[in-house]
């Protein structure tokens, strides 16, 4: 095909006509991208990616929220780490905003507000502020979360008869539990009635934790004239004796069922030991709205509720369809035996109480009529302690349930189903054997192929 100079001048207003238009898509696309924003996050757990807690907590977060990092400007990295941080928050949120301070040209202000490390955060919200000096999504979700709560909550312990501590690192202690209230803004005191005959005013609830020694009656008395006055309770109980609380139980008009829960259920999920009872499936409820988790519960305590109490009580926790009460001996061949007084699931494990309590209203206004106000006390009673301990505490969503317990009992309903932040297992671990094969292959092996061939291939071409 011959070219003419009108072909020519064709092809050059086309190339011209090409570069023209790529030259407008690119610049619509720059356009675009400051108006628009889209992320992809293929990163194993999604880690440069909020999670579902933190968005839930972001959800709650109605006004403007400052995040303040006292970082050096020649620290570029950290204050880049910060920016990365905080602008996963700031993308999912338009109430969330980033500052830098320098702490060398602010010196008075960083003085003032107490900092000690280099990028520390200060995160302040509605007049009130938290301090973070942890990098990472959990740190920034939980001191948010302290932000979101209106009021201080207030967790009471009960110690002085072998009861699990939320301080404590044994295996049969809530220590692991408790450090994550803690991280929540949950504050925790232990209170021996013995030593203090008086349960604080400012409790927002009494946890009882499976005490292993009787309690003396003036000390039942204590907390029955709390629950008479409207304080919230969780009751954490084991099969067995009560140690002196079955008066408290008669005045929540609750029965603790003889023998020990046995589901045959646990056998599927590969769990032998027999006394674990599995909860899989749960009522419409607050404490477990949108709760898709299996818990699971060692050594529980069925309950039964009785009619015409002053409390309205729903079975949250139920077991399988499998289980049974165990009165006889826990080992060899256990089979349900009707004729022994064993009840045949589904069994409840774990009971909500709650009712209306009068309280004292305000001295009304000249003109006005004092008018009657109350609110609802709430109580949860469950047959085991033992799923929030710290050997148990990680199975299933033991965790997560025991969080939407405290914040039910705190009424803080809107804070109910946030679970905690975990990080994903990003550890390999591998065997001896597989260390050695994956050495040896990438060390000796390939380079040897490499070089085989190589050499193969310049002799040939040298023997042509």
């Amino acid at each position: 095909m011959k070219i003419t100079q009108k072909i020519h001048t064709q092809i050059r207003l086309q190339n011209l006509l090409f570069t023209v238009l790529f030259l407008a898509v690119v610049g619509l696309a720059a356009w675009l991208s400051t108006r628009y924003t889209a992320q992809f996050d293929w990163t194993a757990g999604g880690r440069n990616t909020l999670s579902e807690a933190s968005a839930k907590v972001l959800d709650l977060i109605k006004e403007p929220v400052t995040v303040t990092s006292y970082a050096r400007e020649g620290n570029r990295t950290l204050r880049d780490q910060v920016s990365d941080l905080i602008g996963r928050y700031s993308r999912r949120s338009n109430n969330v905003s980033l500052a830098f301070v320098n702490p060398d040209t602010n010196p008075d202000q960083t003085r003032e507000m107490g900092i000690t490390l280099d990028g520390e955060m200060v995160i302040a919200y509605q007049g009130r502020i938290e301090k973070v000096q942890d990098f990472n999504e959990a740190a920034v979700t939980n001191a948010l979360q302290r932000l979101a709560q209106s009021k201080e909550q207030n967790l009471v312990f009960l110690e002085g008869h072998g009861e699990r501590s939320p301080l404590g690192q044994a295996n049969f202690d809530l220590g692991q539990f408790g450090q994550e209230l803690k991280r929540k803004g949950v504050n925790l005191a232990l209170l021996n009635l013995a030593k203090t005959p008086d349960i604080p005013a400012n409790t927002t609830a009494l946890v009882i934790a499976g005490p292993r020694a009787n309690l003396l009656p003036g000390e039942v008395g204590l907390i029955q004239d709390y629950v008479k006055k409207g304080g919230n309770l969780l009751w954490l109980a084991d099969p067995g004796d009560q140690h002196g609380l079955q008066a408290l139980a008669e005045q929540l008009n609750l029965t603790f069922l003889p023998g020990t829960v046995v589901d045959a259920s646990t056998q599927l999920f590969g769990i032998d030991d027999p006394t674990f009872a599995l909860v899989a499936e749960y009522v419409h409820h607050p404490i477990t709205a949108d709760f898709k988790e299996l818990t699971l519960f060692p050594v529980a305590a069925a309950l039964q509720s009785g009619k015409d109490a002053d409390f309205h009580a729903t079975a949250v926790l139920r077991t399988l369809a499998r289980s049974w009460t165990e009165i006889g001996p826990l080992k060899g061949d256990i089979r349900f035996n009707a004729d022994s007084g064993e009840k045949e699931g589904p069994l409840t494990i774990g009971y909500a109480l709650v009712r209306d309590v009068p309280q004292a209203a305000a001295t009304p206004k000249e003109g006005e009529t004092k008018q009657a106000k109350s609110r609802e006390q709430r109580i949860f009673v469950l047959g085991d302690g033992d799923f929030l301990s710290n050997t148990y505490l990680g199975n299933g969503g033991n965790l997560n349930l025991g969080l939407n317990l405290v914040q039910w009992l705190s009424h803080n309903d809107q804070l109910i189903n946030i679970p905690a932040k975990t990080a994903s297992d990003a550890k390999l671990e591998l065997s001896k054997s597989a260390s050695a094969v994956i050495g040896v292959g990438f060390l000796v092996a390939i380079p040897a192929l490499l070089i085989g061939g190589g050499t193969l291939i310049w002799f040939r071409r040298r023997g042509r």
